[in-house]
């Protein structure tokens, strides 16, 4: 592995934020004020393609990555953009209960919950939006462990 894919790597797990390929050239240019924003987004497609990467494309946003490679759930803030990791295994047995159901030859699926993250549902602004955004009323945050 080239010391560039390794640092955009090591960037990449070194916290859990799901960045845009801009915030993490952000990150690398720290390490190595040289690499260009195209060697970080060759880097990246390399990356999900040897499959040590997941690239997260949302509809109507930018891409964001993931240094997870294993099949995971993901957790939307749809007023701020924060992604984090759903607590749950996924379910295997969607993909089962497809099968025979559809003409399509099912290859895997994605799952993504949409929601407001915890500083978002303390904002009444916030919790206004998201409640025109997806149409049903939210309620504040309750505290939890991972609050």
């Amino acid at each position: 592995m080239t010391r560039q894919r390794r640092v955009i790597l090591e960037e990449l797990r070194k916290e859990n934020i799901h960045p845009t390929a801009d915030l993490l050239y952000e990150m690398v240019r720290k390490r190595m004020p040289k690499i260009s924003l195209g060697t970080v987004y060759r880097n990246l497609e390399i990356l999900t393609a040897l499959g040590e990467i997941q690239t997260l494309e949302i509809s109507g946003s930018q891409k964001r990555y993931d240094g997870i490679p294993q099949k995971h759930y993901h957790i939307r803030c749809v007023h701020c953009g924060r992604m984090d990791d759903a607590p749950i295994a996924p379910l295997s047995t969607l993909e089962d209960e497809l099968y025979g159901a559809t003409v399509y030859t099912i290859m895997g699926h994605r799952l993504e919950f949409m929601g407001l993250c915890p500083e978002c549902s303390r904002d009444e602004e916030a919790r206004r939006v998201a409640e025109q955004l997806l149409g049903i009323p939210t309620e504040p945050a309750k505290p939890t462990d991972q609050n």
